[in-house]
């Protein structure tokens, strides 16, 4: 049997791998194993803040909706008690845009809502 060299499979994923380092600095961006270990690392640091991003996202919806109904002179966790007792299904993303966008409507959700 012929002997196989892996020369043009080697350089695509050496290539591949490089293209994503494309911009790091040092040798993370043009040697191949420095490169590897950071872009696995970079894949594990998005990964995680993918996540995180929808729960920090959700913090900053609570606190503008929680200052908006401070100045309405009520707490955010009686209106959210209200609202689902109410049967109201907006999401605190609506509400928060309301609040800071719409303030005279998003007063009147929380008039029906008391």
């Amino acid at each position: 049997m012929t002997r196989v060299k892996r020369g043009t499979t080697q350089l695509r994923r050496h290539k591949k791998i490089l293209k994503a380092a494309k911009g790091y600095r040092g040798q993370r961006g043009n040697l191949f194993r420095q490169a590897k270990q950071a872009v696995m690392k970079a894949g594990q640091y998005a990964y995680t803040h993918r996540r995180n991003k929808k729960r920090e996202f959700r913090a900053l919806w609570i606190i503008r909706i929680s200052a908006a109904l401070k100045e309405r002179g009520t707490s955010y966790s009686r209106f959210i008690q209200a609202l689902a007792k109410k049967k109201i299904l907006l999401d605190r993303k609506i509400l928060a845009n309301l609040a800071a966008t719409e303030p005279e409507v998003f007063g009147e959700i929380v008039k029906v809502v008391q």
